[in-house]
């Protein structure tokens, strides 16, 4: 399954910006060599919110049951890495574009943090993650191959699911949500 996976991947090829701890670009890695060797690597997560009565509401997308890691879990609206000589602000656009069909979305960056994590199998996850919070209250066209669903929840269903059933999200998402959410109070 996961041999399928990764070679129907598109973007399994794509150069990745390999950074240091500090963010500073020391390389670049195709996206499979990365993940395969544990390469810290930059990347993005896109959080979209809207307003809802005098509350917000987040975004969640499903990641789809065909991606190499991660398969099936909730996440953030969007995520995904930077190619090599692409800005972060030239590929926060293209990517919700792609996985979800919108444009003209005004994010800001509320910060960043670097995390690891081991799959079962063997691949791993080792990103300096930027995340990014834009308000939206637009129709969604998630692409099938990124997400399998997508649904808006509340503040408090987010961080309750994210306490009691951690084992439902993305490695990278309860960090990413974390300074979001911080950035909105």
């Amino acid at each position: 399954m996961l041999d399928a996976a990764v070679n129907n991947d598109p973007a399994k090829d794509d150069l990745l910006i390999l950074v240091d701890v500090l963010d500073r670009q020391i390389g670049t890695a195709s996206k499979l060599r990365a993940h395969v060797d544990g390469l810290l690597h930059r990347a993005f997560s896109v959080v979209l919110v809207r307003r809802h009565g005098d509350a917000w509401e987040i975004l969640l997308t499903k990641r789809a049951e065909g991606k190499y890691h991660s398969a099936g879990l909730w996440t953030n609206a969007c995520c995904s890495h930077p190619r090599a000589g692409e800005s972060l602000d030239e590929a926060v656009p293209r990517r919700l574009k792609e996985e979800l069909g919108i444009e003209g979305v005004d994010c800001r960056e509320v910060g960043s943090f670097v995390y690891r994590h081991v799959f079962a199998d063997g691949l791993s996850e080792y990103e300096y993650d930027h995340t990014f919070v834009a308000a939206y209250d637009g129709e969604v066209h998630p692409d099938p191959t990124e997400s399998s669903d997508a649904r808006w929840v509340s503040e408090d269903e987010l961080v309750a699911g994210l306490c009691e059933r951690p084992d439902e999200f993305s490695a990278w998402c309860a960090p990413a949500m974390s300074l979001a959410l911080r950035a909105l109070s």
